[in-house]
Order: C-alpha cells, then structure tokens, then sequence
C-alpha cells in the first residue's frame, strides 16, 4: 500500500527554511556588495523647450551621500565632464559626513567649470543617524524626525559659488546655457518643511527657452505651484529610486508624498510640465544596499516640444469657449 504525501515533512520544511535564508542571504550581499557601487549613466529626451530651441544636455546628479572613502564613486563623477554637458544641476544631499565637503569637490571637479545650478537637501544639513528600517514603511505623520550632527553645507556652498555655480535656493534667476536664455527657480528642501514657494511664485519667463524648477524633495505640494507658474521641468532627487525594488512592481516607498509610480525617471506633472526624479548615487551609511535600483545619474537632452498640428489647431479653436458678448 503506498504512502500519500510527503515521508518526511520536517526535512523538507529545513530544506525550505535553509533555502529561503539562502537566498535572502545572496540577495542581500549583492545588495551590499555589488549593485550600490554598479555606477549608471541613464539618458533620457525630453521635449521641454520652447519651439525652435536647440537641444541642450543637462546632466542631472543627486544624493551623493559622499564620504571620504568613497573613491570610486569620485571617480565616476569626476568622468562624466567627458560628457561635456552644456548644464549640471545638483538636487542636493552632497555630504553624510563632517568631513567630506573636499571629497564632493573631488568628485565634481572639472564639473565645476560649466554653468552649474544647485539647491541642498536634508543631509547637507545634518549628518545621517541610525533608524529602524520599518520608519520608511510608516505613515509619514508618525514618524519623528530624527537629525544628526550639522553638517558644513556653508562651506559647501562657498565652494560651489566660488567656481561659478548658481545658488537657486529660494530665488529666480535667468541663466545663459549655450547661447540661449533659461529661467531657473528652486527651493530649500520640502522634506525639512524649508520649502518657502511664496519667494518665487509668479509667472516664469515666457521668453526663456526652458523654465526650469529645482527642489531636493519631490513633494506633491511644491509641483503643483511649480506647474501653475508655467514651469516646464522640475528636477528632483531624495527618494533613491526607492531604493530597494522588486522587479515587476517597482518601488516600495519613495520617503515623501510622490506617489512610488514617479520614484524615478522622467513622468507628466500636469498638462505642461515634466518632473525628473533622479534614483541618486548614494545611500546612507546606515543603509548602504540598492537592489534592482543602481546608483545613477542622468543625462538628459532637452528638446523643442512639438508645435501643434493645424488639424490639433482647429480642434482646439473648436473646443474653446465663445467670447463673452
């Protein structure tokens, strides 16, 4: 008479149980070792300028959480001048440690020397500390905030105007980039409720080839005054791509109130305007894995938006509203 089933159930549950730990084991070593230094150039078009415009290659870099051994990541960046992009803008989070504002003008080093916009982020300010993991996974109302030691973002900054970058926190300013005029805006860090848009609201400049928004973190309430104002494109970082992704379902968190679709890469904000949210080079020191999210950073290029149809013309003279009589 045979035997249903399995003769040896609690062999086979240590075999799952062993195998399971395995692989979370492998999963997070690679995570660990492997992809959180797997540098990555990712490039994108974006059809943002004004009709007629010649294209212009931003290179967008964010979250280098840097510190002073971070030789290869210096590296990397310090490559990316080979590039020869005609505009870098910075969205913060440069230091995680007291001591690294000469390892981030390392890495940018040639960089330097091209018109460059920068705004800062949380950990210019304060140095990162340990937390419990599940923190991300809570309510953002339910979590304290926890801050480090300060951090010496004045230096920083001092160095980065020296060399001739453009401080965009809380101000408007009109920028040539390869010969044609862009309108820049940006805001101290939404995620530390720094954020003060009532500074820079109003109408951008019609006449510049590209409105451009800068802030550290990609909050809902900060884009939408972004796209009344008529902003073309908003550049972002801070959420690290989500850091850790499952393939298929994509990011689980994004650490601020942009929906975990946005966590990366380029989407719609709006019937006018684009939002670019850089995955970032870093992570904290506490937290040093990425998973199917390698560090990054972006080149993009930038050009005219399509002109209307006559036929899309017609149909929105069609659709418009009668004068008032």
């Amino acid at each position: 008479m045979s035997t249903v089933g399995n003769k040896h159930p609690a062999k086979t549950a240590t075999r799952l149980i062993t195998g399971t730990l395995a692989l979370g084991a492998g999963a997070l070593g690679y995570a660990v070792g492997i992809e959180r230094r797997l540098w990555t150039l990712r490039t994108a078009e974006l059809p943002v300028l004004a009709p007629g415009a010649r294209p212009i290659r931003v290179l967008h870099v964010s979250d280098l959480h840097m510190l002073p051994g971070h030789e290869s990541k210096q590296r990397w960046v310090s490559a990316l001048n080979e590039l020869e992009p005609d505009l870098v803008v910075n969205t913060g989070d440069n230091l995680a440690h007291q001591q690294a504002v000469p390892y981030v003008l390392r890495a940018f080093g040639p960089l330097l020397d091209r018109p460059g916009v920068f705004i800062f982020g949380s950990n210019d300010y304060y140095a990162p500390k340990p937390k419990n993991p599940a923190r991300y996974l809570m309510p953002r109302g339910k979590k304290k905030r926890i801050h480090g030691r300060k951090l010496p973002w004045r230096d920083l900054r001092a160095a980065f105007l020296e060399r001739g970058w453009v401080d965009l926190t809380h101000v408007r300013r009109t920028i040539d980039v390869a010969g044609q005029t862009i309108f820049a805006a940006g805001l101290d860090d939404p995620h530390l409720r720094r954020d003060r848009y009532p500074e820079i609201a109003g109408q951008a400049d019609p006449d510049a080839v590209l409105r451009l928004g800068v802030t550290h973190s990609p909050e809902p309430r900060v884009l939408d005054p972004f796209a009344a104002d008529g902003y073309d494109l908003v550049m972002a970082g801070h959420t690290h791509g989500g850091q850790l992704r499952i393939p298929g379902i994509g990011a689980l968190v994004t650490n601020c109130e942009l929906d975990r679709s946005r966590a990366r890469g380029a989407s719609r904000w709006g019937a006018h305007m684009w939002l670019h949210v850089s995955a970032g080079l870093g992570t904290s020191p506490y937290a040093p894995a990425r998973f199917a999210c390698p560090p990054e950073a972006s080149l993009l290029t930038l050009v005219p938006r399509p002109t209307p149809t006559r036929e899309a013309e017609t149909e929105t003279r069609r659709k418009a509203p009668s004068d008032v009589r």
